[in-house]
């Protein structure tokens, strides 16, 4: 039996793999440039369907345009899976799962009408601009932010704690003085109502009608304006902290697990353990 020649399968891989992972040669530029055009696209399909006069005269052309995208997203989800040196390892990281998803509602659709319209996932996948434009400095500044929210997120934990407790008072009390004549027929949708007043966003379904509710509801719109501010003076605080512990990364994508964020002295992918 002839062992197949490994050199050949190498150089094929090697070169394929510099166009569908990597934006720094022209064709692996132009490559990713088209799968963010085929994005857009294809989302653009899926809104235009879900609109009812162009759905019943467009219909089956918008339908046959979809799948056309999907197949295109099919083959390239298994050309990223063969040249990668570890493709289980691909499938379960992010980037692999978010391609998955970016196929999958069509099939799903197969089975389960409507699905289709979650194709709108793929537009997770223009979050890849970023490295294709050399925007690196963007994913920082993300990054920034998102240290931040972790930092804060004990303190947010506990004005949420308190925001849900100060609902369920309110909403338990408007339940009692209002009663189901009023609307406020369980102690669920008093506090339903308690939330959208005490967001502000007051969508009138549901109002008070006597005197101690209408002084309830005030009391909780002027709450909610002074709670609003919480959050953000929690996270800008926090923001304008300098940390030391923030860490510079290497903008170096691991080409096994295509994960990022490895520190400046990394040899190997703090994933996989793959050589960088």
């Amino acid at each position: 039996m002839e062992a197949p020649s490994p050199p050949l399968a190498v150089g094929w891989k090697q070169k394929a793999y510099s166009v569908i992972f990597e934006s720094d040669t022209s064709a692996g530029r132009a490559f990713d440039i088209g799968l963010l055009i085929a994005i857009l696209l294809s989302v653009l399909v899926v809104m235009l369907e879900s609109v009812r006069s162009i759905n019943a005269q467009y219909g089956p052309y918008l339908r046959a345009v979809e799948w056309l995208f999907t197949g295109l997203f099919i083959v390239e989800y298994i050309a990223r899976l063969l040249v990668v040196r570890r493709p289980l390892t691909y499938a379960l990281s992010l980037l692999g799962i978010i391609d998955f998803l970016a196929i999958a509602p069509t099939l799903v659709s197969l089975v389960l009408a409507g699905s289709q319209y979650l194709i709108v996932i793929r537009t997770l996948r223009l979050l890849r601009v970023f490295r294709i434009f050399k925007l690196g400095r963007f994913v920082g500044e993300g990054e920034f932010i998102v240290l931040a929210l972790k930092a804060s997120r004990f303190k947010i934990l506990v004005f949420l704690t308190a925001v849900l407790t100060l609902v369920v008072v309110i909403g338990t009390m408007m339940y009692v003085v209002e009663g189901g004549q009023n609307g406020f027929t369980s102690i669920p949708k008093s506090i339903y109502w308690a939330i959208v007043t005490l967001t502000t966003v007051g969508y009138g379904d549901i109002s008070p009608v006597t005197v101690l509710g209408q002084t309830l509801a005030s009391v909780l719109m002027i709450l909610g304006y002074a709670i609003i501010a919480v959050p953000t003076g929690i996270v800008s605080a926090q923001m304008a902290t300098p940390s030391k512990a923030a860490p510079m990364y290497k903008q170096v994508i691991c080409h096994v697990c295509q994960a990022t964020e490895h520190n400046p002295e990394a040899e190997y992918c703090w994933r996989c353990g793959e050589k960088l």
